[in-house]
């Protein structure tokens, strides 16, 4: 057992023998077993070393996968939606492993999502610390100087939190419509990160996408489609987070 990995009942759902609520109900019971320990912790974390018997037979275990995802607009970044909207899972067709989002995309933002059953690969990814790379591109309302867009980079305060960009760079502006389009890159990933440090700047984003995660770009992806990431591209992404 381990302070990082995933939670006991979200392994034991993702084996597909049962639900999360149903498998918390396991270990709140005493059925459940973690490296030969009877566990009833709800909070216990485990990782792929760990062994997990379930009424006293060990837990198959997935081969991991990996998948990168071009979620179009309109689709939520998460396994289920309580409102009946469509999810990333709705559009992974043909894959029946239980995988799960790494981190979010905004309902109206499109672009790379990657998705996984790799607890250990997805809080890597997602840990601030690691910093992993992440290129947008917005249209925003209005044209900013270069005194407002240096803001970016030294950090815009919305509530609690410092948002700002490690690099820009603005591709195109339109003085007709009063509108820009800008590469944003950020190495953390706050909720709403884009959008809320345009508005604060006074320049609403109308239009964002995130074009790479890491080392992966969308090439040859279209909206709705996904396909497994190599071994190479796995290797690759890792070692970004790793700073290897």
């Amino acid at each position: 057992m381990t302070t990082s990995g995933e939670r006991l009942q979200k392994v034991i759902a993702q084996s597909g023998i049962t639900s999360r609520r149903k498998a918390e109900q396991l270990i709140i019971d005493g059925n459940v077993k973690v490296n030969g320990k009877v566990v009833t912790e709800l909070g216990t974390k485990v990782t792929g070393d760990d062994n997990v018997e379930v009424n006293g037979f060990p837990l198959e275990k997935e081969a991991s996968v990996y998948y990168m995802l071009y979620k179009p607009r309109g689709v939520i970044s998460s396994v289920k939606d309580d409102k009946g909207r469509k999810v990333v899972i709705d559009l992974m067709e043909g894959v029946s492993e239980r995988v799960f989002p790494v981190g979010r995309l905004d309902y109206d933002t499109s672009g790379i999502i990657l998705l996984t059953n790799d607890g250990d690969f997805a809080n890597l990814l997602m840990h601030p610390k690691h910093g992993v790379e992440k290129v947008y591109v917005a249209k925003i309302k209005g044209i900013p100087d270069k005194r407002e867009l240096g803001r970016l980079k030294r950090g815009v305060k919305d509530e609690k939190d410092l948002l700002k960009a490690a690099n820009y760079n603005v591709l195109s502006t339109d003085k007709k419509k009063n509108t820009m389009i800008i590469e944003l890159t950020l190495q953390e990933g706050k909720n709403r990160h884009v959008r809320r440090m345009m508005e604060q700047l006074g320049y609403p984003v109308m239009k964002l996408k995130r074009e790479r995660y890491g080392t992966l770009t969308l090439d040859g992806l279209k909206p709705g489609k996904y396909r497994p990431l190599s071994p190479k591209e796995i290797k690759q992404i890792r070692n970004s987070a790793l700073k290897l």
